[in-house]
């Protein structure tokens, strides 16, 4: 499994498809997060921002391979676990600029009644319950299930907007514990929880499917 995420890895920095994610997770957190706001809605808008950025790092490397190389990965390591990979790989980098951007939001805003450490708990958390929330919708809208491109963006957006406004979406609940918090801060465990689970149960269906239908 490690060759196969150091693989998926390789192919999605070297196609510099994750300027575009990027650049859109810095233009909403730029936008929506100034240095001396409330640390605790800050870090609600920065985490809330990545779940279109997850699930379209996720679709990317869905469906960065050609058939052929495609092909070749399932061959050498099985097709579900090279389907795992590369949906491990969409949504751990995602994971990984919100922590980034959580740390910087805790060092730039302003505490507001609590401290430092636990508002970046908080913000990790709630950084990591978007990102696999995200990661879940990219999965569901990119291949095995959503193979036309057109069809496909479409689902990402109008999925990533679904979850971000559902109730019962851990992706909303860890959003709104932050923004809606006054005083000290409290870390959206349940959240995070529901949101691995979630992620979980998407990537079993997704490696699955394509086992199956690919």
């Amino acid at each position: 499994m490690t060759a196969l995420l150091r693989y998926h890895s390789a192919l999605f920095f070297r196609s510099q498809r994750w300027l575009a994610p990027l650049l859109l997770y810095a233009a909403l957190v730029a936008v929506g997060v100034r240095p001396g706001d409330p640390v605790l809605g800050s870090l609600g808008i920065a985490a809330g921002g990545l779940v279109p950025v997850s699930a379209w790092a996720v679709r990317i490397c869905l469906t960065q391979e050609p058939a052929a190389a495609r092909a070749v990965a399932a061959a050498a390591g099985g097709r579900s676990r090279a389907h795992l990979a590369a949906l491990l790989t969409g949504a751990g980098w995602p994971v990984l600029a919100g922590a980034v951007a959580a740390g910087a939001v805790t060092a730039t805003g302003d505490p507001a009644g609590t401290n430092g450490p636990d508002a970046l708990l908080a913000g990790v958390l709630a950084t990591t319950a978007c990102a696999l929330t995200g990661g879940a919708v990219g999965a569901l809208a990119a291949r095995p299930f959503v193979r036309a491109a057109g069809w496909s963006v479409a689902a990402l957006l109008l999925g990533s907007l679904l979850v971000l406004v559902t109730t019962g979406s851990p992706a909303k609940h860890a959003v709104t514990a932050l923004v809606a918090a006054e005083g000290a801060a409290s870390p959206p465990w349940a959240a995070c929880a529901a949101a691995v689970l979630a992620a979980a149960a998407t990537a079993a269906a997704s490696c699955l499917a394509a086992a199956r239908l690919e």
